[in-house]
């Protein structure tokens, strides 16, 4: 495993986040995270890149606890795309995800072409190349989106942690980003709301509530429509899609009771 998470308790203010949490990341593959709003996804996210302390708990990357390692070497290896990046500073795309190779540098050391090739690269694969030039102010939401993307993805990380990473694009760029995420040479953790993209590109999904996870699986395991009613409390109907051959769930626009 290259990212495991073993009963991993963190709250604030006297109330529990994310509440024994124990979960392993197979090296390559893409893990889900789907729950309702509150649930401990975020959270989650950062106790594994270390913004946030366990209080208890054991989280490891690749053998080492994170609890043993330094920033920079946590930095070195895990990359973390947030729901939202803004800045007032005039500052080009380029200039923007050149700060991905940060951790891979000295205080004094000179840029140099391994630097130019890992930017330039992580352009391309977002799909942002020809605007390398534009001020970072001038993009869209989901443009901005992108380049932060493509910022982690300098970064040359083995772990790749993405919060919402779809929330500001378009249908298009939803699946091309999604798709990317899924075929890179990383261990990747998203946190989702669309149960929908969750299933047609995730190996494995976990779903929380009220901080703790109540399944892990596949698709075909988790994504039960008696499980989105005691989850998420709606009505839906899942079936096989025969265009991606994963689970697909139409919505009836129902409610059940409240989920607990």
């Amino acid at each position: 495993m290259t990212i495991s998470v073993s009963d991993v308790h963190w709250g604030t203010s006297g109330v529990l986040v994310v509440n024994g949490v124990s979960l392993d990341v197979p090296a390559g593959q893409t893990l889900g995270l789907i729950g309702p709003n509150g649930s401990g996804k975020s959270s989650l996210l950062r106790l594994i890149c270390r913004l946030r302390k366990v209080q208890s708990g054991v989280i490891t990357l690749g053998d080492t606890s994170i609890d043993a390692m330094t920033r920079l070497d946590i930095a070195r290896r895990v990359a973390f795309v947030e729901q939202q990046a803004t800045t007032e500073a005039q500052v080009t795309v380029l200039e923007v995800v050149r700060l991905g190779r940060t951790p891979h540098r000295g205080p004094l050391s000179a840029w140099n072409g391994g630097d130019d090739v890992a930017v330039r690269e992580a352009l391309r694969q977002v799909g942002m190349l020809e605007k390398a030039q534009q001020f970072w102010h001038t993009l869209s939401g989901g443009e901005r989106q992108r380049v932060h993307i493509a910022r982690a993805l300098a970064q040359t990380p083995s772990e790749l942690l993405l919060d919402e990473p779809t929330n500001h694009l378009d249908i298009q760029h939803q699946l091309e980003i999604l798709s990317l995420v899924s075929t890179l040479p990383v261990t990747s953790i998203i946190a989702l709301h669309d149960l929908n993209l969750a299933a047609m590109f995730c190996d494995t999904i976990a779903v929380l509530r009220q901080g703790r996870v109540v399944a892990i699986g596949t698709a075909e395991e988790v994504l039960t429509e008696k499980l989105i009613a005691d989850v998420f409390g709606v009505r839906a109907h899942v079936e096989r899609s025969p265009h991606h051959g994963r689970q697909h769930i139409h919505f009836l626009g129902g409610y059940t009771s409240r989920p607990a």
